[in-house]
């Protein structure tokens, strides 16, 4: 009896073990997730209404398995993103066990309807997996509006202009490769996305009224005037390129210039008949040794130098509106040969063999709106600065400034509307001296002489 009774209590101690306190504990991983992608990007253009579908993998890669306590859609039920996790449908998914060193699937899907115009160029959502406390995001992306998408795509020929570009990331121009931009095309640039040009050739054939208009894609009237949406052009040793009647806003610069091409030995850039504003850094920003001229410009309001030129560069301006009014602490032109690398301790120093600025403005609030700082030991450096309006309260005594009409207010239309044009009682009318520039930004004939500036009166 004692024997049965001992039995029988060992057991049911075997039987409560098993069901409680002598379960085997599961030891999760302590680590997170990684990812076959950070970006999942619908590039498909649907014409009515879309629906697609697009997977990636989340891998655990530790020798232990994985707990993911949380996957969530931030956009939640209204997102047009939907997401299934084997085999389990968002927006909410929780205590998902990954095996040690084992992957699963996440599918997206999309649904929109592109021909709803109110709709932003490119809609985002994201995906948040939350692991030991940490949380981990893919983004989503797929596109708002029936336009030409480019992510992080080589680009060479024509892009036609029937429909708006979007850059999502870059659209390069690679090594040897020519894109012609024609009249009329809208480009609407991403947060942080770029246009590259690496050693090819960059055409930008902007007309009269068919401007050539490149700004970011986020449409609200909000944006309208913020700056730094994307980042801009961006020229690497490029071959000869040019632009012509464009509109280029809202940037961190317009237009980067790094470096010349050894065997080009004219203007990396030719720009004429183009605006650059509202930039959350530089207009046009040269930097060891990229040759720029332009012609019938106006760079304003740009958040720091409308012009810079940094460890040397070539440059001829004519005609041209270099101002500032927009904010910034520093002078709108700022030339130096030099660069000096706080981090590194090194200086690099280039040549200025082209360094001219006339028929032109330089003005805006600070008392000193241009800045020049060279070093004359082992480079050239050759400045031509003439028959210009230049405001700098403290009159250079450099030898390269000639027939400078200083600190006279030019006697704008409309600063604050950015509305540069000017009446016949400008200071501006008659000032400049005639050269090859025969017609201004409005294709108005110049006169003899010339006024300053990119307007000419009739």
């Amino acid at each position: 009896m004692k024997r049965t009774l001992l039995f029988l209590s060992f057991f049911s101690l075997l039987f409560w073990c098993s069901l409680s306190s002598c379960k085997k504990n599961i030891v999760y991983a302590k680590g997170n997730l990684t990812f076959s992608t950070d970006t999942v990007v619908f590039d498909t253009v649907f014409t009515t209404v879309g629906s697609t579908t697009k997977q990636f993998k989340l891998y655990n890669p530790s020798n232990k398995p994985l707990k993911i306590d949380k996957i969530k859609l931030m956009g939640g039920e209204q997102s047009p993103f939907r997401i299934n996790v084997d085999g389990l449908k968002g927006p909410d998914i929780s205590d998902i066990i990954v095996e040690a060193k084992d992957s699963l699937f996440v599918f997206v899907e999309v649904t929109l309807d592109v021909n709803n115009q109110t709709l932003p160029m490119v809609v985002e959502d994201s995906i948040q997996f939350t692991t030991n406390g940490t949380n981990q995001f893919i983004q989503l992306a797929v596109w708002g509006q029936d336009a030409y998408f480019h992510y992080k795509d080589l680009n060479e020929g024509i892009w036609p202009n029937d429909k708006p570009h979007v850059v999502y990331g870059y659209a390069a121009v690679d090594s040897s490769k020519t894109l012609e931009i024609q009249a009329g095309t809208q480009i609407y640039m991403h947060k942080n996305s770029i246009l590259y040009v690496y050693k090819g050739c960059l055409k930008i054939q902007g007309l009269l009224n068919q401007e050539v208009i490149i700004q970011g894609d986020r449409l609200e009237s909000m944006y309208d005037d913020v700056s730094g949406q994307y980042y801009g052009i961006y020229f690497h040793e490029a071959l000869p390129s040019s632009i012509d009647y464009a509109i280029l806003k809202n940037g961190t610069v317009g237009v980067h210039l790094y470096s010349e091409d050894a065997a080009n030995p004219s203007y990396t850039l030719e720009m004429r008949n183009t605006k650059i504003s509202n930039a959350s850094r530089y207009g046009v920003f040269i930097y060891s040794g990229a040759k720029v001229k332009a012609e019938n410009c106006i760079l304003s309001k740009n958040q720091n130098h409308s012009l810079l030129v940094l460890a040397g560069g070539d440059f001829n301006f004519n005609h041209c509106h270099l101002l500032g009014y927009g904010g910034s602490q520093v002078p709108t032109v700022g030339i130096s040969n030099y660069f000096y690398n706080s981090v590194t301790g090194v200086t690099s120093l280039g040549n200025i063999g082209e360094g001219s600025i006339s028929n032109s403005i330089i003005s805006g609030n600070l008392n000193a709106e241009i800045v020049v700082d060279t070093l004359s030991q082992g480079s050239t450096v050759n400045l031509n600065i003439h028959h210009s309006l230049i405001r700098h309260q403290e009159i250079p005594t450099a030898a390269y400034f000639s027939n400078i009409l200083w600190n006279v207010d030019p006697l704008f239309t409309d600063v604050a509307e950015g509305d540069f044009t000017f009446s016949n009682t400008s200071p501006l009318q008659g000032g400049g001296i005639p050269s090859a520039v025969l017609t201004d930004i409005l294709g108005n004939p110049r006169n003899n002489p010339p006024d300053l500036g990119a307007y000419e009166l009739p």
